[in-house]
């Protein structure tokens, strides 16, 4: 028998942040647009924020993987005018965010997606997806009226 000490799969009581990751994408995306923004909208949170990123992977083969977000990302979805909101809300915060606009849709590289967001004032964009991080309770109040993706 073994002294080694090893660490459950899976914990009794899995912990609870005090942080929260979330996106609010809009509710009438189709598929693959969803999983676009998404992927697009966390991806800036990471090098931004370099507590949200735990510890890289191996396989019991030592094979090494990239870190991941330490915590779940939570998806919601909500109207047009949900989005809004939501964005307003996260700015009276101060939380971080990342934005995602129909016109990201059209554009093939990451220049051509920041000029097309610089061409619209903030209260013009059309909003798609809005990712935040930050205080549990703060970002509960962002997502107000948000229901969670099917």
């Amino acid at each position: 028998m073994s002294n080694e000490h090893t660490e459950p799969l899976d914990p009794p009581h899995p912990p609870r942040f005090e942080t929260k990751i979330a996106v609010l994408l809009r509710d009438d995306l189709e598929q693959w647009q969803r999983l676009n923004a998404t992927a697009f909208l966390v991806s800036g949170l990471g090098p931004t924020l370099p507590e949200v990123v735990g510890e890289p992977y191996e396989d019991a083969d030592g094979t090494a993987y990239l870190p991941m977000f330490r915590q779940p990302v939570m998806v919601f979805e909500g109207t047009k005018d949900l989005l809004a909101k939501a964005l307003d809300r996260a700015l009276t915060r101060a939380l971080p965010r990342a934005l995602f606009t129909a016109d990201l849709f059209a554009t093939g590289h990451d220049a051509a997606n920041r000029a097309a967001v610089r061409a619209v004032p903030r209260t013009s964009l059309d909003l798609v997806g809005l990712a935040v991080y930050g205080p549990r309770n703060a970002v509960d109040k962002v997502m107000k009226g948000a229901r969670m993706h099917p």
